[in-house]
């Protein structure tokens, strides 16, 4: 197994509560992974109706009372609870939904650049073959109905992005610190939004470098600050128990948000080091100076819930729309460790890599989790089902919203997984939990090679719809005006394009029926239009049509029926 070739595989669940040890230079690169060899059993689809307690961003990071969100009048036949239930919604009037079509629903993919695993397919190409090898992804994530991509731009302490702060990422050129020519990053985030693709900007905080043996480019931070550094298993980490490593992670984040349009900023899995030969992670200095007495643990869980809470003010103070989530490893103790856990007997994120999503839901410090769920329904150690049970509970009335990471890499590969069927029933299984709100897959590479027909299944059976964003808790809620002058003539549909509006929702209802609730059932809505696009749709099927304006945030206006001229 090489970092090249493999993705997120690099790390095997040891069973009877031992740490997960394998590889630990793929997963150092590419995010732990399980071998899921065990197969589940398959299960028809079911489900029942999402709804969703909405909870305000507490300033001091505290957790938030529950509330549903309040919004314009368009959200009475809108919200989440409207549109995923499958039964009455009243408010002046009731309007039938169907419990099987979210019309909101993230559904998201990871694009990663370290080792050129998805983009750019390896360094030294030309700006042009990088252009279009990034809107290849694109165009295959708009086919499959997808409305939201992570783009990895901060692979290790460098940069997929022109800066002042760190030095150009090898994955672009071949050579850590040269230039490209161009920033490539202007251009992923304008071609996704074209698309109508919401902009994640994933970055590794902790992640020095690739290996302590390669010549660091001469402003690289690692070399500014060797204090700051760690060399651990023949790799550079930075320490996260030094105050100013914090402070930098947070310039650098901050740095990207302030500059650049994103909609998101992204972290995975990646804090204390994963456990590989067992040699200790060297921070005693910085615990005699900053552990204040804790258990060193304790200190270590500390750091990196001062980091994301740290970065979560930061990302929020610059632009109050940006979204922060993280993708921590799918289980966060076994039931073994503390009965709070799951029923599960695999590596503990909480324990080894010392990071505690359950403390970052419950100061609300993040405004999205998407664990790892990277193995099958049955699979002894990690049972999907019973980790997407624990996690909907994890984050049942808080206000944050849950995501699945999905193992699309993992299809076709081995046991449960050369199953087509088995990633597909994980989205049917989502169904009984309403605080699922989407799924992110892992990785975009998949998705030109759609392993086993998968991602027809999906968007046969999952996304035969478009799905707007979900309408995240505690940023802006103000709807967007509404459309103006739209009009239905000769099968085409037109309106005026308004500013600060970043998709048009259309609709279509039998003629003479509609009114109100014509918006509120996802079975209705037949296209989702970047704002980018002119303002026009080609009707291809009789009825009545309506027009929404929605903004960045999912947000979305009073729907506006068509004139007939």
């Amino acid at each position: 197994m090489t970092e090249r070739g493999h993705s997120r595989v690099g790390r095997a669940l040891i069973t009877a509560g031992v740490l997960a040890v394998a590889a630990a230079g793929t997963a150092y690169a590419f995010g732990p992974g399980a071998r899921a060899d065990q197969a589940g059993q398959e299960a028809a689809p079911g489900g029942q109706a999402r709804e969703r307690l909405r909870a305000g961003r507490a300033a001091d990071g505290a957790p938030a009372p529950a509330a549903p969100r309040a919004g314009s009048a368009a959200d009475s036949v809108t919200a989440d609870s409207a549109e995923s239930a499958g039964r009455q919604v009243t408010d002046g009037g009731s309007c039938a939904t169907a419990a099987n079509a979210p019309k909101r629903q993230l559904r998201g993919v990871w694009i990663a650049t370290v080792h050129n695993l998805d983009w750019p397919s390896r360094p030294g190409l030309t700006e042009a073959q990088q252009r279009d090898q990034y809107v290849k992804i694109l165009d295959a994530a708009v086919k499959n109905r997808l409305n939201a991509v992570f783009v990895q731009v901060r692979p290790a302490s460098d940069a997929i992005y022109r800066s002042a702060l760190e030095p150009w990422s090898q994955w672009l050129t071949g050579k850590a610190g040269q230039d490209p020519g161009w920033d490539p990053l202007p251009f992923l985030i304008e071609e996704a939004h074209r698309r109508g693709l919401e902009f994640h900007a994933w970055f590794n905080p902790f992640r020095a470098a690739d290996t302590a043996s390669a010549k660091l480019p001469a402003n690289h931070p690692a070399r500014v600050h060797p204090d700051w550094v760690v060399k651990h298993e023949g790799k550079l980490y930075y320490n996260p128990g030094l105050p100013e490593v914090r402070d930098w992670i947070t310039r650098v984040v901050t740095d990207v948000v302030t500059r650049y349009d994103v909609d998101g900023v992204h972290f995975d899995d990646y804090f204390y080091p994963y456990p590989g030969n067992g040699t200790a992670f060297a921070d005693s200095a910085a615990y005699k100076k900053y552990g204040k007495g804790k258990p060193r643990a304790d200190w270590r869980r500390g750091n990196v819930n001062a980091m994301v809470a740290q970065v979560s003010r930061a990302v929020h103070a610059a632009k109050p729309y940006v979204k922060f989530g993280i993708s921590p490893f799918g289980i966060w103790r076994n039931k073994a460790q503390d009965p709070e856990g799951s029923a599960t007997s695999g590596m503990s994120a909480y324990d080894a890599i010392y990071a505690d999503p359950r403390a970052w839901i419950k100061a609300r410090s993040v405004d999205y989790v998407i664990p790892q769920l990277y193995w099958p329904r049955g699979f002894e150690a990690a049972d999907y089902a019973t980790l997407v049970k624990w996690w909907a509970n994890a984050v049942r009335g808080s206000g944050v919203d849950l995501y699945i990471g999905q193992a699309l890499y993992q299809v076709g590969t081995s046991g449960a997984w050369k199953k087509p069927g088995e990633l597909p029933a994980h989205l049917g299984l989502n169904r009984k939990y309403p605080e699922v709100g989407g799924d992110v897959y892992f990785s975009a590479a998949q998705l030109l090679k759609n392993p086993l027909g998968v991602l027809d299944r999906l968007r046969k059976d999952y996304y035969a719809r478009p799905a707007l964003l979900p309408l995240l808790s505690g940023l802006p809620t103000a709807a967007p005006a509404a459309p103006k002058r739209v009009r239905y003539a000769g099968g085409t549909l037109t309106w005026q394009a308004q500013q600060g509006v970043r998709a048009y929702g259309i609709y279509r209802v039998a003629a003479g029926t509609g009114g109100k609730c014509a918006t509120a059932d996802a079975r209705n809505l037949v296209a989702v239009l970047p704002a980018a696009a002119a303002p026009t749709y080609r009707a291809t099927t009789t009825g009545a049509y309506y027009v929404t304006a929605i903004d960045r945030l999912g947000n979305e206006s009073p729907a506006v029926p068509a004139g007939v001229t």
